[in-house]
């Protein structure tokens, strides 16, 4: 028997973002009181994603049995990452210089106070490079990983404690078996915290309608409006091609995974759905050894919506400052935005973090101008998390296809939600160099 759309989650989700919404905007200071609801839901996701994370990175791993395997899967997935994220930085540059959001605010330096983002200038300064990036993946200590809950660090610790277990023989198949049902038993902890899910989305936009109103956003609005934009093009130009091209159509994949995006937008952090995503792309019927390497691995080194912010942003506060930039420094630009959208995956605003840093590098356009876009990058955040989700999503299904482990049965019927068994699914092999093994569209 079907249930009443009502109990849908998705449903129930976009039901509480426009309750949120009402609330911010006629009672502010009850949408600015509903902020605990919000942050507690992220606070129970983020006290599963360490576990969740470290089982099912070590089961992928000791489920693939052949270290050689892992090692390609990984390359795979990273050489995947790169191409994109650059993809995602050039499609920001070119949005900015094409819709310049920029130009006419003609603000003047000397009326900026730095003092309002003080605070992301230091995070930013704590990056430290390439060096820092590195040792920041390295963790105090084993279990310091997951007590500061970094994505990061948890990542690097189950890579390494699953090539070790399954260096280890026969004799770690009792371990590998025991983490697998463990990870059961998390993914049934996720369940029982999505329920939640309404309430969390609820409380995350209601504060941040009440606090900086929809008024607020006016002045600002090409700028979103720009960045929403670019992104969506984004979405179905590469995205969708790269899609296509591994046999699936991304319309109906986003509407596969709309819970998953629904909660992110609520609660403006891709790590919400983290879980959840996992299991929906092994019912699509990806592997679950790719889904477990290539998902985590994507969440820091695959942020597209990051990368299309920060190309868009850099362009939008010379705009507005009058300011010129050269093809040396845009490419310079580019190429330091490629390594500050990962190291501050795991800071708190991450976005904007990453931001100063690179016009810490960049000096041309002061990081005091960063001061423009501060109140408005909460709603910025939200197309940031949601492009970061999409884009991972995808890349499971890529890398899953590139390595055969793909059920392209499975992936048709839960795409289209039709029993697929009077119409079988045609397949077609493509060339080895192309993105994706198939080219059956779905």
């Amino acid at each position: 028997m079907k249930q009443p759309f009502y109990r849908a989650l998705y449903v129930q989700v976009l039901f509480a973002i426009a309750i949120g919404i009402a609330l911010g905007h006629f009672r502010p200071e009850y949408g600015l009181a509903m902020k605990p609801f919000g942050d507690g839901f992220i606070k129970l996701i983020r006290m599963v994603i360490g576990p969740v994370i470290f089982c099912t990175v070590v089961t992928g791993i000791t489920s693939m049995g052949d270290l050689k395997k892992v090692g390609r899967v990984g390359g795979k997935a990273l050489l995947y990452f790169e191409i994109v994220s650059a993809m995602a930085l050039a499609i920001g540059l070119v949005g900015g210089k094409l819709l310049h959001p920029g130009d006419g605010f003609n603000v003047s330096l000397s009326s900026l106070d730095p003092r309002a983002i003080s605070g992301f200038v230091t995070q930013a300064e704590h990056l430290d490079g390439a060096a820092g990036f590195i040792l920041g993946m390295i963790p105090a200590s084993f279990f310091d990983a997951f007590a500061k809950g970094d994505t990061l660090p948890i990542l690097f610790v189950s890579i390494l404690f699953g090539i070790a277990l399954s260096a280890s023989g026969k004799a770690s198949l009792k371990i590998a078996a025991a983490i697998g049902e463990l990870s059961n038993v998390f993914f049934s902890l996720v369940k029982i915290i999505t329920k939640v899910a309404p309430l969390g989305a609820f409380g995350a936009i209601a504060f941040t309608v009440g606090k900086y109103g929809i008024v607020s956003l006016l002045p600002l609005m090409k700028l979103i409006g720009a960045f929403y934009l670019t992104a969506l093009v984004f979405v179905i130009v590469v995205l969708g091609s790269i899609a296509r091209l591994a046999g699936f159509n991304i319309f109906r994949f986003l509407g596969y995974l709309k819970e998953e995006l629904l909660i992110v937008l609520g609660t403006s952090t891709s790590e919400a759905a983290l879980p959840q995503l996992m299991q929906k792309l092994e019912r699509l019927g990806c592997s679950r050894s790719v889904v477990g390497l290539v998902v985590p691995t994507g969440y820091s080194f695959n942020l597209d919506g990051a990368n299309i912010y920060m190309t868009l942003a850099v362009i939008f506060l010379a705009q507005a400052t009058n300011i010129h930039l050269t093809l040396s420094q845009e490419l310079t630009l580019f190429a330091v935005t490629m390594l500050t959208s990962k190291g501050s995956s795991a800071v708190v605003g991450a976005g904007f973090v990453a931001l100063a840093a690179s016009l810490s590098v960049v000096p041309t356009v002061p990081v005091a101008s960063m001061v423009l876009i501060l109140g408005i990058d909460r709603f910025m955040a939200e197309c940031r998390s949601l492009i970061n989700i999409i884009g991972n999503a995808v890349a499971a299904v890529v890398v899953s296809a590139r390595e055969g482990e793909l059920d392209r049965t499975t992936l048709a019927r839960e795409l289209s939600g039709k029993d697929l068994a009077q119409a079988p699914l045609v397949q077609a092999e493509m060339p080895k160099g192309s993105p994706a093994s198939e080219s059956t569209a779905i």
